[in-house]
């Protein structure tokens, strides 16, 4: 065995994009102990903290997306792209890898075009439906892409696909507690039909809007809420609650056992990015889905299609949530017919060990 297997993995700008590249970083290490793994990811962007978090070590590259609507200051980003070719140079010559994984995000773009330009081999992994621009990019030089949805030959050379699912957080797989004693461990009635609201760890604000605007619905419904604000709106939303007498909702700015939050739940209400899409076919969870309008070619209302094709979610478009969303979701927590068929439909989408498919594939790769 090569005692010196060394990976780089690159990407990121999102949870969506870190939580799998971690998963695939740990699956590595458990096939192969002795690997060096280095991330390379965008300065100022969740990965530069994420993964440290994780254990492993981070080199940053002060890249950024184009400004569309303000074009004079895209000159400052094209210096950024030259600087982040240049520094993603030296980290290669330094660390010399055998072979590097994209994920997607900016700093893919410049690792692996330098990688691929030395030779080094090469897979990337697209967890949307609808591929990102970096990807079909750097689908020319991969040696394989790993995808997660059928129909993707559209954006990449059929031979280099390969279908492994996407990567989960594994505190979600791993859950052992019963549905009751989740609900106590957030502190509601462990009986209770329960609805868990999550818009990403930053929040969704239609998400939000849709409770705060018709807290008599949840007051009046029956049924519990599990209620993940985000950061960025918690402030405003618990003094928006103070004085209000609301027993049977949890409200908190961050869940870090999603795992116990997803079995207290009935159903989900969630935006449509890939990771959480593919949590919610493994573990069968009903949801309801509100893709965010604020993504890339509008990619998540194509996730959640491909999903509500096969009926195995719902959607609701994120314009009409603030009115419809809530009263909606108490009806639909209380058909338990319609609830089952959700959870049946949307578990035979799922792909188990894809982080461990992918880790293979790397290995094979770097060893060749």
């Amino acid at each position: 065995m090569d005692k010196d297997l060394r990976i780089i993995i690159s990407g990121g700008g999102t949870g969506g994009h870190i939580f799998p590249a971690i998963s695939i970083a740990n699956a590595i290490k458990a096939k192969r102990p002795d690997a060096k793994i280095l991330f390379v990811g965008a300065l100022g962007r969740m990965e530069m903290q994420r993964v440290p978090a994780a254990g492993y070590e981070i080199k940053g590259l002060p890249i950024c997306g184009f400004d569309r609507k303000h074009l004079l200051k895209n000159f400052v980003v094209l210096l950024k792209i030259w600087e982040s070719q240049r520094k993603a140079k030296k980290i290669i010559k330094d660390f010399k890898p055998m072979a590097a994984v994209g994920v997607g995000g900016y700093a893919s773009g410049p690792t692996l075009n330098v990688c691929a330009s030395k030779g080094i081999p090469c897979l990337i992994q697209e967890q949307n439906s609808y591929a990102g621009v970096t990807n079909k990019l750097l689908s020319k030089k991969a040696d394989k892409i790993c995808v997660a949805y059928d129909g993707m030959e559209r954006f990449f050379p059929a031979e280099k696909i390969i279908m492994t699912g996407n990567p989960v957080r594994q505190n979600v797989l791993e859950t052992t507690i019963s549905k009751e004693e989740a609900r106590k461990q957030f502190g509601l009635d462990p009986e209770k039909k329960t609805i868990l609201l999550v818009g990403g760890s930053l929040g969704a604000r239609t998400v939000n809007e849709s409770i705060l605007q018709h807290l008599d619905v949840v007051e009046n419904s029956g049924v519990q809420f599990i209620w993940q604000t985000g950061k960025y709106y918690n402030t405003s939303i618990m003094q928006q609650l103070e004085g209000k007498n609301l027993p049977m909702m949890k409200v908190t700015d961050f869940i870090s056992d999603m795992g116990a939050a997803y079995k207290a739940a009935d159903l989900v209400i969630s935006r449509a990015g890939a990771s959480s899409i593919s949590e919610f076919c493994l573990i069968g969870k009903p949801v309801i889905l509100v893709p965010s309008p604020n993504v890339a070619e509008d990619h998540q209302t194509k996730n959640a299609m491909a999903l509500v094709n096969k009926d195995a979610a719902m959607f609701i478009k994120d314009s009409e949530a603030a009115d419809k969303l809530l009263q909606i979701a108490v009806n639909t927590v209380k058909d338990e017919k319609k609830i089952n068929s959700l959870s049946e439909n949307i578990k035979k989408l799922g792909l188990t060990n894809s982080a461990d498919v992918i880790a293979d594939e790397i290995i094979k790769l770097a060893t060749r």
